[in-house]
């Protein structure tokens, strides 16, 4: 799943990886803006990519309901 994510968060692995180019211990703090972002849209399509799965497996009608 998190191989999946990543590919669908392409341009954030992108904008990391342009970055993280050329650097070495200073990525820590000179990237830290694309490393949150594409965090927050891995952990984002994860969660949302497990919800549907449970709405699908356990035939509720709405998805959010899976989330309460």
């Amino acid at each position: 799943m998190k191989q999946k994510a990543l590919k669908e968060c392409e341009y954030y692995t992108s904008r990391y990886a342009e970055c993280a180019s050329g650097r070495t211990l200073s990525v820590v703090w000179q990237c830290r803006k694309q490393a949150r972002d594409l965090n927050e849209a891995v952990v984002s399509l994860s969660i949302l990519q497990s919800c549907l799965q449970a709405y699908v497996l356990l035939g509720f009608r709405n998805p959010w309901l899976v989330i309460l």
